[in-house]
């Protein structure tokens, strides 16, 4: 991973963008700090998931996760702020989930097959996830742009390292990266945002089209 960019620095894959208010995040120095940030960031997670951006208030926020207003902002400097960490944590979590579940396993295909499943079921837990990243295209595009970012930059070099073993086929690793996350992006807010899950035959069918294709066997 690349060091913390500076103000200057363009963001990159690994690199959240400066924030648009010119805020840094305040981090906690303390265990009980670093759980109350928390706390208000899963209350965040509800609030935004339900009503919005716009509609949604701090006090709304405070009062969900039981803290006062003088506290929320000991850790958010305003409403943006807050988002911008939902929306960090929120890719943060994906990805330790992914990769507690699957850095394990034996070869790539294993990978895939147990990747999907990790990512449906986290989707079940954050059913708000969807409507939270897209608001991140009108509030701050490069939040969002950055979220996608992070998540196919390290799928592509995990993709790449399986072509160059001989795992799987070779292709342009970040293309094969971002078709992969459209189809495991389309899947999860038809089947898991939209009806509550993928019926394990469905799943057996998704893998046995992301393995072979339209016209494999």
């Amino acid at each position: 991973m690349t060091p913390p960019a500076g103000a200057s620095d363009p963001p990159g894959p690994d690199r959240l963008p400066p924030p648009r208010s010119g805020h840094a995040t305040r981090l906690p120095k303390t265990p009980r700090g670093t759980r109350t940030r928390l706390r208000i960031i899963r209350a965040a997670e509800k609030v935004f998931g339900e009503k919005g951006f716009y509609e949604t208030r701090i006090s709304e926020i405070t009062r969900r996760s039981g803290v006062a207003l003088g506290t929320f902002y000991l850790y958010f400097a305003s409403k943006e702020e807050i988002f911008r960490a939902l929306v960090e944590t929120l890719n943060r979590d994906l990805r330790r989930t992914l990769k507690a579940g699957t850095s394990k396993l034996g070869g790539r295909i294993e990978m895939e097959r147990e990747g999907m499943r990790l990512f449906l079921e986290f989707l079940g837990r954050h059913r708000k996830l969807y409507r939270i990243v897209k608001q991140a295209e009108i509030v701050d595009p490069p939040l969002f742009r950055w979220y996608y970012h992070r998540i196919a930059d390290g799928y592509a070099r995990g993709l790449r390292e399986a072509m160059e073993k001989g795992e799987i086929r070779s292709r342009d690793p970040e293309l094969t990266a971002y078709v992969l996350m459209g189809i495991a992006d389309f899947v999860g807010m038809r089947y898991v945002a939209s009806d509550g899950g993928l019926a394990p035959e469905k799943l057996e069918e998704l893998l046995d089209l992301i393995l072979h294709g339209l016209v494999g066997p």
